[in-house]
């Protein structure tokens, strides 16, 4: 039986109140949100994912289908730092493809923006989430996209190539067409090839309509001919970033494999640093890191603006429910919404339902 709302509400404001005993401000967000900053953010894709309204006067919004965004527009326009913020309130998302799933309900959250150690701070973050899910039947979920972001931005070939990897870092399916491609394993469709092997393609055949200009087409000609002439990813580094990928271990064999794919990707050494690091900070906190799981390929599909430690608590004995904890660290979104101006950041966000439902479970 799904919990009341109110109880909802009542365990939301015990969550809340127990991040502001770990020294946190209460912070409120409006529930619609300028669209332009999340597409600008997300791309197209987050439209399939949220509401979308608009008047004349504020153009298109969005109901809000997280807090994590307008609380770092807020601190990053006249906050100090290191600063701690706690929020509870409805978001929204849309449930086309899974019509059991809630298109609104509560979230409760903790984020830090600190500058003095990322490792403390990421640690901080997921003891204390993991602190307030004691006694819940969960099983925990570490990985840190900036190791495979490290990997990437590394590799032996073109700047265009490596731009268009990390643009679909989050879109497995696609990053692994790509990875195809780029190695050679993978052929241009015929259709490609007939038009690159013309001198000029657009001599003599039908008029330019549509709205891409000359220029537009021909800049994307000449795009993917030099793309045609860029070497292929040498099968070294590609085995590598294929064995990192299915990386799955308890967190300290994990870094021990790690470490051996560095042999072939040393541009990855500095991020596992911060791994080792970031263990030992857990460890200070109490965590069993020798039993805590680690997925080198953990919040690519659902955490698109984390770029180094995320993690994630799933129900043991209801598979079928979404996340009950979430969260991870975003300091390139700080520097996307502050102008210029960055803050190294991590945060994580709760459901207060399931947390109930999983309670009532156990009675």
């Amino acid at each position: 039986m799904n919990p009341s709302r109110s109880a909802t509400l009542a365990r939301a404001a015990n969550l809340r109140a127990r991040f502001e005993d770990a020294g946190a401000q209460v912070v409120e967000t409006p529930v619609l949100q300028p669209a332009g900053i999340l597409l600008d953010l997300y791309g197209e894709d987050i439209r399939a994912r949220a509401y979308v309204t608009s008047d004349a006067l504020r153009g298109e919004q969005m109901l809000r289908p997280d807090f994590t965004v307008p609380v770092v527009q807020m601190h990053m326009d006249h906050a100090a730092d290191p600063a701690r913020y706690t929020y509870a309130g409805e978001v929204f998302r849309r449930q086309e493809q899974d019509p059991d799933r809630a298109s609104e309900y509560i979230q409760v959250g903790y984020e830090l923006f600190d500058r003095s150690g990322s490792a403390a701070a990421d640690a901080e973050v997921f003891a204390l989430i993991a602190d307030t899910l004691t006694g819940l039947p969960l099983r925990a979920a570490t990985g840190d996209i900036g190791i495979l972001m490290a990997a990437v931005q590394g590799l032996d070939t073109s700047d265009a190539r490596k731009s268009a990897l990390m643009r679909h870092l989050w879109h497995p399916r696609r990053f692994h067409a790509l990875l195809e491609r780029f190695s050679g394993r993978a052929t241009p469709p015929p259709s490609r090839q007939a038009l690159l092997a013309q001198d000029d393609p657009l001599d003599g055949h039908a008029p330019i309509i549509g709205k891409r200009r000359l220029s537009d087409v021909e800049a994307r000609i000449d795009a993917l001919r030099a793309d045609a002439a860029t070497p292929p990813i040498c099968a070294r580094e590609l085995t590598a970033l294929e064995t990192l990928l299915k990386v799955r271990e308890t967190l300290p064999y994990a870094l021990e494999r790690l470490r051996d794919v560095a042999v072939d990707l040393p541009q990855i050494l500095p991020a596992l640093d911060r791994l080792a690091a970031r263990i030992k900070a857990l460890t200070a906190q109490g965590i069993d890191t020798d039993t805590l799981d680690f997925e080198a390929s953990y919040g690519r599909t659902s955490m698109e603006y984390y770029d180094g430690f995320v993690f994630g608590f799933y129900a043991q004995t209801r598979p079928d429910l979404p996340p009950i904890a979430t969260g991870g660290r975003y300091d390139a979104l700080t520097r996307r919404l502050g102008k210029g101006a960055e803050i190294p950041a991590v945060g994580g966000v709760l459901r207060p339902d399931l947390m109930l439902l999983l309670e009532g479970a156990q009675t």
